[in-house]
């Protein structure tokens, strides 16, 4: 079933096209990507489809019954409720219908009622409705999957009752997320869902999304995470739309064949042109072949000519030289440990790794763990607590802050650059700022209005130019479109240094990484690869340990078994006498269930409920059978559970 349908959208914005004859169709279970460079206009169409945005032309085709949900980039979830209470409103419909059930077994049990045959009935008949209809609606299940989302979105330890304002930009965005998965309409927009989201929650996301009941429409730049969810790829460039099948890995590849078939064939036809038009210049004027030429000239005017396929936009240009080459040891870290001076925790301890000349290696751990304050420990902004930071001979460190704080908000782009490196020529420095995709005024422009992309551009044209040999990134590839994470990961793999950085983007680790360190608050661990290879060989430790759990478990049994021989003969025992007692209670329950079907089959003949003393008899002595079955029911699972 098509459940929206975009057919050729026109968007401006005063004079600028924005998007043009775009179309895009979303089906039941479709999960879409929509990539591009900064600024090709995803947002916009994302919002348009949404309903948010007017456009100019086109047409959007969407099912009344279809609903549709959407998450803007870095949308914070602004309610005074708690946590718990907000999201329990997605299901205000249960919580409704959850109190007339209660209201109807009340009812139920009313005297008054009961002595009303056809209103009773009635009431019985419209309560099974209702709970029926409730059961398979999820209404036994919506609390549970509540606490999955926010469990999975890492509010497992939060008190559920803390109040949404109290909470960080990040943690209300991570609830807005849950909010919108937990509400599951048919077509799920999503746009930067994994800005905010650590490894472990990006992995849980993945799984929720691949499991996901209706469509999904995703923006992210988390290559990754695209190639787990997605199986179609809708690519924004020049303002028009081209589709691909495939995740994001297979959308590189296909795009790559596409543009060179297309440029074979372009070459092929301008070829075959080339000929021709020699061919009519050579003979159009002798009378033996003037005929041919002129066929041949009819030819190539009715020729359909072939456009020359454009390549990539441009893309940031650079690569990371050294200074100087450094030692094999390039970096110890030795029983490292960190807290700061108000707090007598510790944010990491027994801290080691060595690094040495050529390798990368990527930093992993949940959120909080202190990989960031590992790094600014490193370079000198922090003083370790506890063990020693070694470098080795001729070592120059570049660091690449996420913050970018050390960008000076107050200077323009070019003196950004200028004044860090004097003696360079004002030409040369412009041809830098032009690799990293400033021309022309834009290096007159204040880095205090640039955007985020832009600040990463120019902080990596400062780290480029310091030419150190050992490189320290804190999240490189944040606000970077997908085109400059992938030359970044060309200049870094292409780099003749040794690099220690920290990422969320695992992608980017599996193309970098040769080690990874996983840092938890009170150790470190080493793996000897990349990311794939980091997961495989934590799912080997976790099925060993499960192993081991159960072989142990089995050892304990088998010792027990041997040890208490006796002990298991009264087990038995016992066992006998609880299986006798369960065959009475069942006996007593079909005896007790007959004589209550009994009674109410008595209060249902017209002698008996005209007879109010005799119904009251009848309906007191039902209700001492319940109490008395229910506990029989209690005794028999007790049992069963015992």
């Amino acid at each position: 079933m098509i459940l929206i349908q975009v057919n050729n959208i026109i968007k401006r914005y005063g004079a600028e096209l924005i998007l043009s004859n775009i179309k895009l169709e979303v089906q039941t279970n479709d999960r879409i990507a929509v990539v591009g460079r900064n600024g090709a206009g995803k947002s916009t169409l994302l919002k348009i489809m949404a309903g948010l945005l007017p456009y100019d032309e086109g047409e959007i085709h969407k099912p009344k019954e279809a609903t549709l949900g959407y998450l803007a980039q870095n949308t914070g979830l602004e309610s005074e409720q708690s946590i718990w209470k907000e999201m329990l409103s997605v299901f205000q419909h249960f919580v409704d219908t959850e109190k007339e059930l209660r209201q109807m077994e009340q009812q139920m049990g009313d005297p008054e009622i009961i002595e009303q045959p056809e209103a009773y009935q009635k009431l019985l008949a419209d309560y099974d409705t209702k709970q029926q209809a409730f059961k398979m609606e999820g209404g036994y299940q919506y609390e549970a999957d509540i606490k999955a989302v926010l469990n999975g979105l890492h509010f497992g330890n939060f008190d559920w009752d803390t109040s949404i304002a109290e909470l960080s930009g990040g943690q209300k965005t991570r609830l807005a997320l849950g909010r919108l998965l937990l509400s599951k309409p048919d077509i799920l927009i999503l746009d930067e869902p994994t800005n905010h989201l650590d490894i472990e929650t990006l992995s849980w996301l993945e799984n929720y999304l691949n499991n996901y009941s209706g469509a999904v429409v995703i923006v992210s730049h988390d290559r990754y995470f695209l190639d787990k969810t997605v199986q179609t790829v809708y690519e924004i460039s020049r303002n028009h739309s081209t589709k691909f099948h495939g995740n994001y890995s297979k959308y590189l590849q296909r795009k790559a064949e596409n543009y060179e078939q297309d440029l074979k064939q372009f070459e092929k036809q301008q070829t075959e042109i080339k000929k021709m038009e020699e061919f009519v210049q050579k003979n159009i004027v002798r009378a033996s072949t003037t005929k041919r030429a002129q066929s041949r000239r009819k030819q190539l005017e009715k020729m359909d000519k072939l456009d020359k396929p454009q390549g990539d936009e441009s893309s940031a240009k650079f690569s990371f030289e050294v200074n100087r080459r450094s030692g094999n040891d390039v970096l110890k870290i030795n029983d490292l440990a960190f807290t700061y001076e108000d707090s007598e925790d510790y944010i990491f301890s027994n801290l080691s790794f060595d690094l040495s000349r050529g390798e990368s290696i990527a930093l992993v751990g949940p959120n909080g763990v202190g990989k960031t304050t590992l790094l600014k420990t490193i370079v000198g902004d922090l003083k370790s607590s506890k063990g020693t930071i070694k470098l080795g001979a001729n070592v120059q460190i570049g660091y690449y802050d996420q913050e970018q704080n050390r960008l000076n908000s107050n200077k323009t782009v070019l003196n950004e650059l200028w004044d860090e490196y004097p003696m360079t020529n004002e030409k040369d420095i412009r041809t830098i700022l032009g690799n990293f995709l400033f021309s022309g005024d834009d290096v007159l422009k204040t880095v205090s209005t640039l955007s985020g992309g832009e600040k990463a551009r120019l902080s990596l044209a400062k780290l480029m130019m310091e030419k150190a040999n050992l490189l320290i990134l804190d999240e490189p590839t944040n606000h970077l479109d997908l085109d400059s994470k992938e030359v970044l990961e060309s200049a870094l793999i292409d780099f003749p240094g040794t690099i220690l950085f920290v990422s969320h983007d695992r992608y980017f680790i599996n193309k970098l990484a040769t080690q990874i360190v996983e840092m938890q608050p009170q150790e470190s661990r080493i793996y000897l690869g990349d990311y794939d290879y980091y997961l495989d060989k934590k799912q080997e430790e976790y099925e060993l340990q499960l192993l081991n759990e159960q072989e142990s478990t089995e050892a304990k049994q088998t010792a027990d078994t041997k040890n208490s021989f006796e002990q298991e003969k009264e087990l038995k025992k016992e066992k006998r006498k609880i299986e006798r007692r369960i065959s009475e209670i069942e006996k007593e329950i079909e005896k007790v269930e007959n004589r209550i079907e009994e009674i109410e089959d008595l209060l249902c003949e017209p002698d008996i409920y005209q007879d109010h003393e005799k119904s009251l008899e009848l309906t007191e002595e039902n209700e001492k059978n319940n109490d008395h079955l229910e506990k029989l029911m209690e005794e028999w699972e007790q049992l069963h559970n015992d």
